[in-house]
């Protein structure tokens, strides 16, 4: 009799841990979403969904085992800043921060709930972590650019538009990487070599993007490009129209600008990158922390060319370009 007890007391015992453990993986993880862009940008939203789709594949479906609170900054520094607080006074389990001025407001608000970064240039000089194998402190993700590709979008502008003489490079200081030292630099030299005058055009407002891009029209063989960060990216069917309107040839580096208009897009799929963040958002949630998820780099690039705007704007795009294009636009 003693024996049967003890059996069926260690029956009960392990009964109850099973339904304990059931209950501990039942309970309902909260994860942060801060997106740098705009809610309504429908590039934004396919962005967003392949992460979404991600996570559901991994086994986490909001408003079953997850509640997801995302909030979207629309390219305004402040409102990253106020809802990145907003996002640490709930308290999530991880948080996803979309591009580096809104991964800088997280850093500022926290210096403990895990972050898993994307679309971020620079992490190191950005202060993000100390290192790219081992991240240091509560931030890791995916990187996005490297600052070569500034050389790279401007010899492609020069190789398609070859009778430009100078170039303006684009950018918002406040949400470009380093300010926009990042890339500066980089396009300064490559200019160099290849003969074209270098302009360097910070800009922080719609009147600013226009008197740029006017500028550029008016001088004869003016070109464009536009570096990509977030005010950019949100104001990109503003400068896509300016540009085209004022005959200057640009190159992007977000690929939906030339889907949508522009001449030429050279850079990574953003929303694949998206996609890849959701493996590391669940790991946190089952237990890893950013220390132990090296930074990723981008995989592969992608170029689309617009070949119905380079015959509006009189330009021949060469055979060799045509070919190593992913997407053409007819």
């Amino acid at each position: 009799m003693k024996r049967r007890a003890f059996v069926a007391g260690l029956s009960g015992t392990a009964g109850w841990s099973l339904v304990a453990h059931a209950q501990q993986d039942s309970r309902v993880r909260r994860v942060g979403v801060l997106m740098g862009l705009d809610e309504n940008d429908p590039e934004a939203r396919n962005r967003f969904s392949a992460f979404t789709q991600r996570l559901s594949e991994l086994g986490w479906t909001d408003g079953r085992n997850l509640r997801m609170e995302v909030r979207w900054a629309a390219g305004n520094v402040d409102q990253m800043r106020m809802f990145a607080k907003e996002l640490v006074d709930l308290r999530p389990n991880v948080i996803l921060a979309q591009t580096t001025p809104v991964t800088a407001a997280l850093r500022g608000e926290s210096p403990t709930i895990p972050v898993v970064f994307v679309h971020v240039t620079d992490p190191i000089a950005a202060g993000f972590t100390t290192s790219l194998s081992r991240p240091s402190g509560n931030m890791t993700g995916f990187v996005d650019l490297e600052a070569s590709m500034a050389g790279k979008w401007l010899e492609l502008l020069t190789q398609i538009a070859p009778d430009v003489k100078q170039v303006a490079a684009l950018f918002n200081p406040d949400t470009a990487p380093g300010g926009g030292s990042y890339y500066v630099p980089i396009f300064e030299a490559a200019a160099q070599l290849l003969k074209v005058k270098p302009i360097v055009a910070p800009v922080r407002s719609e009147a600013e993007i226009e008197k740029v891009i006017t500028l550029l029209g008016q001088e004869p063989r003016g070109g464009l490009v536009v570096t990509p960060d977030v005010f950019t990216t949100v104001y990109r069917t503003q400068i896509i129209m300016l540009a085209a309107g004022k005959n200057v040839p640009a190159v992007y580096g977000v690929l939906m600008a030339a889907r949508e208009g522009a001449l030429l897009s050279y850079g990574p799929d953003r929303a694949e990158i998206l996609r890849r963040s959701a493996a590391y958002i669940d790991r946190i949630l089952r237990g890893a922390t950013p220390s132990e998820l090296p930074i990723q780099l981008p995989t592969q690039f992608e170029m689309v060319l617009n070949l119905k705007t380079a015959r509006a704007l009189g330009l021949s795009v060469p055979p060799l370009i045509q070919l190593s294009a992913n997407e053409l636009i007819e």
